[in-house]
């Protein structure tokens, strides 16, 4: 890929990953409408998506510093110590929100990454996407009513571990390019009885560990397809670092946001979906 190709990926990739609008099926689909000629059927292009989510999980770890910092002391120390059971428990419901894409990852590892390289269906999805965050506004309106508050609290206490385990299974919908990981998770801690703030907040913690997960099994693999025909490292390591920056500067733009917007929060990002999937189905079919 060329300079141009690799740089602008990796800042798409920091704006799109944390928007609850797939920052995979914008991977997918806006190379081909811009005919950046980039061959999404390589075996390293995967592999250098997953560098980009490094620089992403970069930007996660900087901006939840404190709540990484209290998981480790909390693992670390004994019961007596403060907050220490908390962010135990939290770390407890991480984990187990990660076993459904680890179980499912594994299970269609292969028949998942042909759809990586299909623009139309990452198309397709995204309109769908913009469907499942409509879907779940609408529910979540009817479930507590139109006398929502405005003001959010983003603190996780009275997340459940079942409530944990259903958004980790909400999760595995991003394995299809045009689902939107946040945005799954967060519709799932909707469901769950989460304010937007509280879904975002566990949303976004939930994709650290999945994105260590993707990043140990695909770099090395990158590594090893690393040649005439890849970008150089010196390369590959500023895209990270784009891709980091913009995730970062993501993070605290949608945090402020769902704090200060609990009415259909989610549906400025649908309509975005449905317009955007819908324009490029027809682009693409010209």
């Amino acid at each position: 890929m060329s300079v141009f190709n690799v740089l602008l990926i990796a800042l798409l990739q920091g704006l799109t990953e944390l928007f609850p609008v797939s920052s995979l099926g914008h991977a997918v689909v806006l190379p081909a409408l811009l005919h950046l000629h980039i061959n999404q059927h390589a075996r390293d292009f995967l592999p250098f998506l997953v560098v980009l989510h490094v620089g992403t999980l970069l930007a996660l770890l900087a901006y939840f510093w404190r709540v990484w910092l209290g998981i480790a002391w909390g693992v670390l120390r004994g019961r007596r110590a403060g907050d220490a059971e908390n962010y135990r428990r939290l770390a407890g419901m991480l984990v187990l929100g990660t076993l459904p894409a680890i179980i499912l990852g594994f299970a269609l590892e292969k028949p998942l990454r042909v759809l990586f390289g299909e623009p139309w269906v990452a198309a397709l999805f995204l309109i769908v996407n913009g469907g499942m965050l409509l879907l779940g506004e609408r529910l979540r309106r009817r479930a507590v009513g139109s006398a929502a508050s405005t003001t959010q609290d983003e603190h996780l206490d009275g997340l459940r571990w079942l409530d944990a385990l259903i958004i980790g299974v909400w999760q595995c919908l991003a394995f299809i390019p045009g689902l939107s990981r946040s945005g799954a998770t967060m519709v799932g801690g909707l469901r769950r009885g989460l304010n937007h703030a509280q879904a975002a907040r566990f949303s976004f913690l939930l994709g650290a560990p999945v994105i260590t997960g993707a990043a140990v099994l695909e770099i090395p693999k990158l590594l090893h397809a690393r040649g005439a025909h890849h970008a150089p490292l010196g390369l590959m390591l500023l895209a990270g670092a784009v891709a980091g920056l913009t995730a970062l500067f993501s993070t605290w733009f949608l945090m402020r946001y769902f704090r200060r917007h609990e009415q259909a929060a989610l549906n400025p990002f649908a309509w975005y979906c449905i317009g955007f999937g819908a324009l490029a189905l027809l682009l693409l079919r010209a």
